[in-house]
Formats: C-alpha cells, sequence, structure tokens
C-alpha cells in the first residue's frame, strides 16, 4: 500500500489557509516571492525550485558534503515508488550508494539509525524517514545558512535583481501595469 492524500479519511480534509489583504481580496504575497528571494525563506522552499536544488548542490559540492542533498533527493524519489520488487531495488540502490559501509557517497548519520541489510527485503516508502530527516536537519542547520551567504547565492541573486532592473523587464512590467489597470 502506498500513502496518499485520497487515502486519508474524510475526517482529515485538507486545510488550505487563505491570507487575505486589508480590502479582503486574497493576498498574493506569498506567490511573488521567487528565485533567491523564495530560497531564502526556508530550506523547503529551495528544495523545491529545480534551479535552487541546482545551485545548493553546486554549492554543497565544493563543501565536500553534496552527498547529503542526493540523499535526501533520492528519498523523496523512492517515497513515490510503486511495487515491491521496483521499492526493493532502490531500496538497495540508496543503501549501497549511502548508506552501507562501503557506499561511494556515504551520508553521515548516526550509528545506530544505520539500516540493517536484511530490512531491504521488505520495503516501505517511509522506512529511510528517520534517516532523511536526520540529514535534513543537517542540512538546514549547518549548510543551509552557510548556502545563503556563499557567492553562489549572492552572485545568482545579483543577477536575478540585474535581470528585474532591465530596461526590457520594466517595459514588460509597465505594458502589464497598463493591460490590468485599464
Amino acid at each position: 500500500l502506498s500513502w496518499n492524500e485520497a487515502s486519508l479519511p474524510a475526517v482529515f480534509p485538507p486545510v488550505r489557509l487563505e491570507i487575505n489583504d486589508s480590502e479582503g481580496h486574497p493576498s498574493s504575497s506569498h506567490q511573488t516571492l521567487k528565485g533567491t528571494s523564495k530560497w531564502a525563506t526556508s530550506l523547503e522552499n529551495l528544495l523545491e525550485d529545480p534551479e535552487g536544488v541546482k545551485r545548493f548542490r553546486e554549492f554543497l559540492k565544493k563543501e565536500f558534503s553534496e552527498e547529503n542533498v542526493l540523499f535526501w533527493l533520492a528519498c523523496e524519489e523512492f517515497k513515490k515508488t510503486q511495487g515491491k520488487k521496483q521499492m526493493q531495488e532502490k531500496a538497495k540502490e540508496i543503501y549501497m550508494t549511502f548508506l552501507s559501509s562501503k557506499a561511494s557517497s556515504q551520508v553521515n548519520v548516526e550509528g545506530q539509525s544505520r539500516l540493517n541489510e536484511t530490512i531491504l527485503e521488505t520495503p516501505h516508502p517511509l522506512m529511510f524517514q528517520k534517516l532523511q530527516d536526520q540529514i535534513f536537519n543537517l542540512m538546514k542547520y549547518d549548510s543551509y545558512s552557510r548556502f545563503l551567504k556563499s557567492e553562489i547565492f549572492l552572485n545568482h541573486k545579483k543577477s536575478e535583481e540585474q535581470e528585474e532592473n532591465s530596461p526590457e523587464a520594466q517595459t514588460a512590467a509597465k505594458r502589464a501595469s497598463r493591460i490590468y489597470n485599464t
């Protein structure tokens, strides 16, 4: 069985919060953040953006800890895996790549949290969750804050700002403003 929102009982409907502005219209301020501005709000936002993941990987590679984000991404992908055979194959791949003592890209997780190879025979979507959470917290409280101060992040932010302030971007914004304010 795989878990998804549809399998939840009706007593737990999805929660959707709507924030309104002073005039009662739905606020879109949270939607206007993009790129580096959005990445700077949380590691979660950074990891939801393919460009953010690319830049974060670039940074982690320089810090010799790219395996952390690769493991986190592999676990996210693993959760979506359907079928026992595919899950066994992916679980073994994750184990051999990141968790085994002979792993090529071993992640630094607490020793007692290491999985035993026998668990790979009966995989389930959340079998790596505790380890994934450890790595997420390691990234969140260690490398993420350094990433936000890194040349990679700051240069990308600067290039975004230059694009936004370019004459072409301003002209397009003025055209859009005229269209919506008529």
